[in-house]
């Protein structure tokens, strides 16, 4: 009976902890169309985790890639992913779609 509290007890403990860092997280959404980002540059605040949804609204795949975020990932047509970045010091990370570089084109500016 004693160790079934002490486990709620921790269960609880752990959700709040959960839901402390999930409010923390800065939320962020853009979408591909026509090969392009938009909206072409997103805002985060500093020393904060983001969560970046990409959605494409394209019938053929995408790979949202950077390398100074260290991300890359393949959005598959008329599909979303969910990108989960690391707190980030104040500065300008550079993302693009590698099948269409060329349109393709975005920033994360931290703030």
């Amino acid at each position: 009976m004693k160790s079934s509290r002490i486990l709620l007890v921790l269960a609880a403990l752990a959700a709040g902890a959960g839901a402390a860092v999930a409010a923390d997280e800065t939320s962020l959404e853009i979408s591909i169309k026509d090969h392009r980002f938009s909206p072409a540059e997103l805002h985060a605040p500093a020393d904060k985790p983001i969560t970046i949804v990409v959605k494409n609204l394209d019938s053929t795949p995408e790979e949202f890639e950077s390398k100074a975020l260290k991300i890359e990932k393949v959005v598959a047509g008329s599909a979303e992913i969910t990108v989960r970045v690391r707190p980030l010091k104040p500065g300008r990370y550079r993302f693009f779609g590698e099948y269409h570089e060329a349109t393709a084109k975005g920033e994360l500016v931290v703030e």
